[in-house]
């Protein structure tokens, strides 16, 4: 993870210690496209930095992960796509998958739609993901210039590995 994403992320928690209008604001924002919901600018648009233009990919991902972040600010050493494994390992429901692989196939236009579905059923069973990864990882999937299969392939390996540890404890037990 970039110190960069680091630091947003902490920027996020401090907000979420001490200011529930920035969260709400910033929840808000999700049903905007990313970077379009005045209300949020104060606090993500400083870590954009003052040369990007609007539709840069790092730009989007800060406003993107923002919002995903207010929805549920619970962070995780685990990445997004692992934290999905365990709630489908958890719920055994093939459903979750399903859902992963849409993820998968999601293009730039429609991830944070998508990001924004897995991360309220992360919500629903009270599991963290790491946001800074996904600053990172959305930056790159967001990138025209970029291709994110190599990024869709490591996150397929994490969902898959942590839904079989979880399977193979929920078993053991």
């Amino acid at each position: 993870m970039s110190e960069h994403a680091e630091q947003f992320i902490a920027h996020l928690h401090a907000l979420k210690e001490r200011d529930r209008g920035a969260l709400a604001a910033l929840r808000h924002s999700l049903a905007f496209e990313p970077g379009c919901y005045p209300r949020a600018f104060p606090y993500v648009e400083r870590f954009a930095g003052a040369a990007v233009h609007e539709r840069d990919a790092r730009r989007l991902a800060l406003y993107a992960v923002a919002g995903l972040f207010a929805r549920h600010p619970q962070s995780h050493s685990q990445s997004l796509a692992a934290a999905l494994g365990e709630l489908m390992a958890r719920r055994q429901s093939p459903s979750i998958e399903g859902r992963f692989i849409a993820l998968l196939g999601a293009d730039a236009e429609n991830i944070v739609d998508y990001l924004r579905q897995a991360v309220s059923l992360l919500a629903a069973e009270d599991i963290g993901c790491d946001y800074a990864r996904l600053l990172d990882d959305l930056s790159h999937w967001l990138n025209p210039n970029a291709d994110p299969s190599r990024l869709r392939q490591h996150w397929a390996r994490d969902f898959y590995r942590a839904a079989q540890a979880i399977h193979e404890s929920l078993d053991a037990e």
